[in-house]
């Protein structure tokens, strides 16, 4: 997320307050990128539909592996992924109709001033926990504190700026900032999630105290639409509908959340998810596999069209595919190494032999949005680059970005005849077959997986590596220890989905900033340590506008690519889901939903057509 557009909407009773001596306004629902399109007395969203039955349930498919732990905010343990989302509610929430924009939920109002330099929140005074205790001040403040010192190292970095943070009295908090022009940051504390002070500095069910940095499977206390009600470590988890949940009257919430019963389950093998969704065991089903979606499906609930198969557009940017390099392995610290693995990568024969033709190449790290550079630079973009000119590659002022392609054949000549002069020159070379440094030590690749699914993908890859001399081999993992791994930087190579927000900003320190380099469990997995790509992540933080911000994302944009710090790989424009056909949805699909959500909001604004039968 980036900069609070200048259109930022006051609530209209509070318009003179604009005129004081602070210049600030009150508002009730903040954008990014523009107005409000909702006013102050909307009565519920246009995408939802206000007279959604209420009841039944709906079964999910959980990602691949397991789950030790309902405490999604920590690095320790494989958290449940629905757990934040469903439990907790936040100051402000997401509307799903405009991009980076939300209006209030515990808090009913913020007030900011002209500079950004700090922001008051006036919490709802019957926001409540589940069990009744009000959420007040106290509890942000604490629940601040608390991310900042055990959670997610992502936490340290997005709450950076933040230098004090203060309860004025039960209902009111102000959060001051170290620096001014950063309008973000108001949006970043907006979504802030409670966490219930008296519950956490108690005891668990044992007796003994809660600790936050450990993880748990006590079900927690929340105070958002959902509750845990029934589980199985690892297997599955019920989460039920809190039937006295304090803002369901909010226009906010209206037509959302209307099963009774949301159930995850989890598989760890996905041969065997998949024949447990034909057998009816769960109702939705993300297909990730291409060869899956094209020769598997031709079975009776499909055609007789009990199961529906939908594709439903990414919203942009679209998140893409790449292979992560430890650039904290010498054996990746040269460019030219980084460079000639891009060209060892064969996508245009994968696209026909593996992927049935479904995917495109990753050509941005903002992939599919106006923030992906394309072209040469432009003049703004230019006026950030030209400092840097002496330490960044030529390319970046020179060449448009694209990644290698191939001819299409196995053999993929001419890509492996650059990448070995590439490697030649970056000081290896080969020796009887072998590829090896000055001091005959050989170039060896381990590729880290947590999915058979992905060898298919990986195998074709490596016999190519093996033409250059590199041996390359997979490491395959229960999820568990591939999370472990990746967080504690323990790989060579390992595949990630990039994602991008539309309106990207503090996040970005977390992701390439050079603080964030060693950080274990930081999103900056492959290690980058740039000082440039350092000063235009804070550039992009503080660009005053929308044209600012395009114009620094671009420029950040050809720096990653340019220095080959990931191998990108392929990306979709669309997810494909099969489902079975018992629920209702909204005439209106979504467009900026979060990505936690299923196909056009299942299962936040989907309802049972089953319910009450």
């Amino acid at each position: 997320m980036v900069a609070l557009a200048a259109g930022l909407v006051a609530a209209p009773h509070a318009q003179a307050q604009a005129q004081d001596e602070t210049a600030s306004r009150i508002l009730y629902g903040a954008s990014l990128v523009g107005d409000l399109k909702y006013p102050a007395n909307f009565t519920h969203f246009d995408y939802v539909n206000p007279e959604a039955p209420k009841g039944g349930r709906i079964r999910l498919q959980g990602p691949a592996g397991s789950f030790d732990s309902f405490n999604g905010f920590i690095v320790q343990g494989t958290p449940e992924v629905w757990a934040n989302y469903l439990i907790y509610e936040t100051l402000f929430t997401d509307s799903y109709d405009q991009p980076s924009t939300m209006y209030g939920a515990i808090a009913e109002s913020m007030e900011i001033p002209e500079d950004n330099s700090w922001v008051i929140f006036r919490l709802r005074e019957d926001a409540r926990f589940h069990d009744g205790v009000p959420i007040t001040a106290a509890d942000l403040v604490f629940t601040l504190g608390l991310l900042r010192e055990k959670g997610d190292p992502f936490y340290s970095s997005y709450y950076h700026n933040i230098a004090s943070v203060e309860a004025i009295d039960a209902h009111t908090l102000k959060f001051t900032f170290d620096e001014v022009g950063n309008r973000e940051l108001p949006f970043i504390v907006g979504q802030l999630p409670a966490l219930p002070k008296h519950y956490w500095e108690g005891k668990d069910e044992n007796g003994e105290p809660r600790d936050f940095s450990r993880s748990s499977l006590e079900p927690p206390l929340g105070s958002g639409p959902y509750r845990v009600a029934r589980f199985e470590a690892g297997r599955y988890v019920e989460y039920e509908r809190v039937e006295d949940y304090w803002a369901r009257d909010l226009p906010i919430n209206v037509g959302r959340f209307n099963f009774d019963v949301i159930r995850v389950d989890y598989y760890r093998d996905d041969a065997v998810a998949l024949e447990a969704f034909f057998a009816d065991e769960y109702d939705v089903r993300l297909e990730l596999s291409a060869r899956n979606w094209a020769t598997a499906y031709d079975r009776p609930p499909v055609r007789s069209g009990s199961v529906l198969r939908e594709r439903l557009p990414y919203v942009e940017p679209i998140t893409a595919q790449s292979f992560v390099l430890n650039l904290r392995r010498e054996k990746f610290a040269d460019p030219r190494v980084r460079q000639a693995l891009g060209l060892s990568f064969n996508f245009e024969w994968l696209k026909t032999n593996i992927f049935y033709g479904e995917y495109e190449r990753v050509l941005s790290y903002f992939h599919g949005s106006e923030l992906a550079a394309t072209g040469l630079p432009s003049a703004a973009e230019l006026e950030l680059l030209e400092p840097y000119r002496d330490r960044l590659p030529a390319e970046v002022f020179t060449t448009a970005y694209a990644p290698p392609v191939g001819d299409g054949t196995e053999t993929n000549r001419n890509n492996l005849f650059r990448a070995l002069q590439l490697l030649q020159a970056a000081g290896w070379q080969l020796r009887d077959g072998a590829l090896v440094d000055a001091a005959g030590n050989p170039f060896e690749i381990e590729f880290l997986l947590d999915t058979e699914s992905f060898e298919r993908v990986v195998q074709p890859w490596i016999r190519d590596l093996e033409k250059l001399g590199i041996r390359g081999t997979i490491r395959l993992v229960d999820a568990a220890q591939y999370v472990q791994r990746v967080q504690n930087h323990d790989f060579d190579v390992f595949s990630y989905v990039v994602g991008n927000s539309l309106s990207p900003g503090n996040e970005q320190r977390d992701m390439w900033a050079s603080a964030a380099a060693d950080e274990p469990g930081s999103r900056n997995y492959g290690g980058v340590r740039n000082p440039v790509v350092d000063e235009l992540i804070e550039k992009l933080i503080v660009a005053p506008d929308r044209q600012s911000l395009i114009a620094a994302s671009h420029a950040l944009d050809r720096v990653l690519l340019w220095n080959y710090y990931m191998v990108p790989a392929w990306t979709s424009n669309d997810r494909r889901y099969a489902l079975w056909d018992r629920f209702g949805r909204p005439e209106v699909d979504i467009e900026f939903g979060p990505s936690g959500t299923y196909m056009s909001g299942i299962p936040v604004l989907w309802w049972s057509t089953e319910a009450g039968q």
